[in-house]
C-alpha cells in the first residue's frame, strides 16, 4: 500500500474556509475556487499539467486577505487547444467575468497565450511562470501520442510524474512536490490523457496584441520541466515584460516560495491597474501562508523593477460582495498574526483527540460486554 502523506495544516485550514464549486456548462464540468471581493477584476489562476484548482491555496487566501478576488481551476476535458478557448469563454460568461487577469505557469501559461490571442478584448494582463510558446518540443519527445486516449492511468500518471525532477530538493521544494503528486493521484484517466494531449498537440503561440507592458514574466533560476531554451524563447517574444525571477522555487515555485510569488502577483496587479479592496474584506480569516512558505521579512530572494511602489488605498465601500467567514476585519497594511490559524487548528486537534478517546472506549466497552456473554453462555452449556 502507498503510503498516505499528511495534508499541509495551512490546507486543512484552507478547505474549511474557502468553498469548492462544481458547475457543468455544456458538457464541460468545472471544479473552481472563487474567493474575494467580487467587486475587484478577478486574477484567474491557470494550472499546468500535473495542477489543480487545489495548488493555488496559498495565493487565494493570502491574496484575498490584501483585497483581491482569486479564481483557481481545474482544466476542463478539452482534447484540443480550440475547444479550450470556447470552453473557458463560456466559463467566464457563466461567472458574468468579462474581464481577467491570467496567472497561468507552465502548460498553464501556454493556455493563457493561446486565449489572449484569440480573444485579445477579455485579457486585460498577463503572469507567465515557467511557460512556452509552443508544444513542438513536447511532442517530439512524446511518440506514442495518438495512442493517449487508450493508454492505461497509471502509464499517464507515471509519465507526468516523471517530468518532475527526482533528488535532493529543499525542504519546502520538497513538500511542493509531493502536493502536487497527491494532486496528481485525484485526477482520472480522461482528465490525464486530456492534460498530455493539450501539452503534445502541436501548436504555437501566435501574435497577441497584449502590449508587454502588461505581462509579467516570472521564473526560477534553479530547474524546472520546462527546457530553458522554451524559457528563452518566451522572453524573446515579450522583450518588454516585467522579469520577476526566483533564485529558486523548482517547478511550483507558487508552493515552495508563495510569499515571494505572492508579492510579485501583488505588484504586478497594481502596475496594470487593478485596486484592492480591503474595505470589503470584513470577517475573512487572517492568514499567513502557513507551513512550506519561505521567509517573509520583507527580503525577498527574487528580483522586480515595481518593488518600491507604493501601496494603493482601496476606495470607500460602494456596497459590493464580502466573503463572511469570521468577524475579524482585516486593514491591508498591518502584519497577519497567526495565532488564529493556528488556534483553529488546535481546537481540531483537541476535538479529534476527544473523539477518538471516546471511540477507544466503546470499543473497549463492547469488546467486554461481548466476552462475557460468550463466557456465560458457554458455562450454561449453549456454545459448543
Amino acid at each position: 500500500m502507498k503510503a498516505v502523506l499528511p495534508l499541509p495544516g495551512d490546507y486543512v485550514y484552507f478547505k474549511s474556509q474557502v468553498p469548492l464549486h462544481k458547475i457543468s456548462i455544456g458538457l464541460k464540468q468545472w471544479r473552481y475556487y472563487d474567493f474575494g471581493p467580487k467587486a475587484v477584476p478577478p486574477l484567474i489562476c491557470i494550472p499546468g499539467i500535473a495542477g489543480t484548482a487545489d495548488v493555488y491555496y496559498k495565493q487565494i487566501m493570502a491574496l484575498s486577505m490584501k483585497g483581491y478576488r482569486v479564481i483557481s481551476i481545474d482544466l476542463p476535458r478539452v482534447w484540443n487547444h480550440l475547444e479550450w478557448i470556447h470552453a473557458f469563454e463560456k466559463f467566464l460568461d457563466s461567472l458574468n467575468v468579462h474581464h481577467v487577469h491570467i496567472y497561468g505557469t507552465s502548460l498553464g501559461g501556454f493556455l493563457a497565450q493561446i486565449f489572449a490571442q484569440h480573444r485579445p478584448r477579455r485579457v486585460k494582463s498577463l503572469v507567465l511562470s515557467n511557460s512556452f510558446l509552443e508544444t513542438h518540443k513536447f511532442a517530439a519527445a512524446m511518440p506514442w501520442a495518438p495512442v493517449v486516449n487508450w493508454a492505461p492511468s497509471f502509464m499517464l500518471k507515471r509519465y507526468i510524474l516523471t517530468g518532475i525532477r527526482d533528488g535532493p530538493h529543499e525542504p519546502f521544494i520538497a513538500d511542493s512536490v509531493d502536493f502536487v503528486v497527491g494532486q496528481v493521484e485525484t485526477l482520472s484517466r480522461d482528465d490525464l490523457a486530456s492534460r498530455l494531449l493539450l501539452n503534445v498537440n502541436v501548436a504555437s503561440v501566435g501574435p497577441i496584441s497584449l502590449p508587454d507592458s502588461l505581462i509579467t514574466i516570472m521564473d526560477t533560476n534553479d530547474y524546472c520541466a520546462v527546457p530553458q531554451e522554451l524559457k528563452d524563447q518566451l522572453n524573446e517574444r515579450y522583450p518588454g515584460a516585467r522579469k520577476a525571477v526566483l533564485k529558486t522555487g523548482g517547478d511550483f515555485p507558487f508552493l515552495s516560495r508563495p510569499d515571494e510569488v505572492n508579492l510579485y502577483l501583488q505588484l504586478h496587479l497594481r502596475r496594470v491597474g487593478v485596486e484592492a479592496r480591503p474595505d470589503l474584506l470584513q470577517g475573512i480569516p487572517r492568514y499567513d501562508g502557513g507551513a512550506g512558505s519561505s521567509n517573509s521579512g520583507g527580503n525577498s530572494s527574487g528580483s522586480h523593477s515595481d518593488k518600491n511602489q507604493r501601496d494603493p488605498h482601496g476606495d470607500q465601500n460602494d456596497g459590493g460582495d464580502m466573503q463572511d467567514f469570521g468577524s475579524e476585519s482585516l486593514d491591508s497594511d498591518e502584519p497577519v498574526p497567526t495565532s488564529t490559524m493556528y488556534d483553529s487548528l488546535a481546537l481540531c486537534t483537541v476535538k479529534f483527540a476527544i473523539i477518538e478517546g471516546l471511540y477507544a472506549h466503546l470499543l473497549v466497552q463492547n469488546f467486554c460486554a461481548a466476552f462475557c456473554l460468550y463466557m456465560v453462555r458457554s458455562k450454561a452449556g449453549l456454545i459448543a
